[in-house]
């Protein structure tokens, strides 16, 4: 789930407890087979019945509202099972070829682990919430800053805790955290235990170095994926919210780039189209650390690029160098600034993954198993 549709799912949330609406949370907790949505996926529905986001194309909205009207009416979590592979699921003919498990839970606004999950939720601040789909308890795990150990609130029973914590620091440390449903093992030769890791994390950071023509669509198409998205440029006449909504934007000249520290799992984009500022936006990305650094143009402009730092004295290590991605973009074809935008996105989609981006037909394997996982982000 974006961070653009858990933005709309809690604005909806806070407008409704605002109005003294009851609400409950669905969200998919198992995958089987193919599905529309991945495990993670969050839907509000409130007491009138109105649902916001969606967990399904479309085919299981109606009855999981159904079910969430009841968890409000009884505050009773619930885990439903729903079959989509039928020829004719409740009479529809759906035969989605899978199915899923969807927990829903009542919103309580005063209870402390609830409370948190959502401010992390919406401060878009790394947490994990820990949910056995059998037993009761639960724990939200609050990662540290450097050094620090994490804040545990709540907790699980028996010897689940201990391993369930670890489980969720780890999902946390991914390139691109994902919720997921893990069986953890028995103790005493008891069968495992499924626990449902549900994440939050700082939405993706997107800086584009430079704030032409072309830099708008990649914006715009960025922003509404849920990036949080930095635009840089020394002209502040193009620095402007009419063109670039929703981004933070940083009249910096090159040698004012110091004033900017990308986050650690930072995409930077060298798009300046000037000789002098891509040189230097250049070295700052790659001292950056970020994991990701592109220049936008042909291969032979990076190498320019880095010929003319290198007769700076400038120098980059083979790490540094292995961050670098030059030309950046998915091969479709792209010719205009909205195609180009595109095809950006639709690499930085397979990069953060872990998938190769090629051809979903005539591919044999299941969909949305990604042939290489992402590692953790570099120290």
């Amino acid at each position: 789930m974006n961070a653009a549709e858990t933005r709309a799912l809690l604005g909806a949330l806070r407008d409704a407890l605002g109005r003294g609406q009851q609400a409950a949370i669905a969200t998919v907790v198992g995958v089987h087979g193919s599905a529309y949505r991945r495990e993670g996926t969050r839907m509000l529905v409130l007491d009138d019945g109105a649902p916001v986001c969606m967990l399904s194309g479309g085919c299981l909205e109606a009855e999981v509202v159904e079910v969430a009207l009841e968890v409000i009416r009884t505050g009773v979590p619930t885990v439903t099972h729903y079959d989509l592979s039928e020829d004719a699921t409740w009479g529809l003919g759906i035969g989605c070829g899978g199915s899923v498990d969807v927990r829903v839970e009542r919103v309580d606004a005063h209870d402390p682990v609830m409370a948190t999950w959502l401010s992390a939720l919406e401060a878009g601040r790394a947490a994990a919430l820990v949910v056995p789909l059998r037993g009761e308890g639960r724990a939200l795990v609050l990662p540290g800053a450097e050094g620090m150990d994490a804040e545990v609130l709540g907790t699980l029973s028996g010897d689940l805790h201990a391993p369930a914590v670890a489980a969720a620091l780890d999902r946390l440390g991914s390139r691109e955290p994902r919720a997921a449903t893990l069986t953890l093992p028995g103790v005493d030769g008891e069968e495992g235990t499924p626990v449902f890791i549900d994440l939050s994390s700082p939405p993706p950071q997107l800086v584009l170095y430079g704030a032409g023509h072309d830099a708008m669509p990649l914006s715009a198409q960025a922003h509404a994926l849920g990036y949080d998205v930095h635009v840089i440029d020394p002209r502040g006449a193009y620095l402007t919210p009419g063109r670039f909504p929703g981004a933070t934007l940083h009249d910096l000249s090159p040698e004012d780039l110091g004033a900017f520290t990308p986050s650690p799992r930072a995409h930077l984009i060298v798009m300046n189209h000037h000789v002098d500022r891509d040189r230097v936006c250049l070295r700052h990305a790659l001292e950056s650390g970020a994991e990701y650094v592109g220049v936008l143009g042909p291969r032979s402009r990076s190498l320019d690029l880095l010929a003319a730092l290198a007769g700076e004295g400038v120098t980059f290590t083979d790490t540094q160098l292995g961050r670098l991605r030059s030309p950046i973009g998915l091969r479709l074809g792209a010719e205009a600034p909205e195609e180009v935008a595109l095809s950006i996105l639709a690499e930085l989609m397979a990069w953060r993954r872990g998938y190769d981006g090629s051809f979903l037909s005539g591919h044999a394997g299941r969909i949305h198993h990604a042939p290489t996982h992402p590692a953790a982000p570099s120290s």
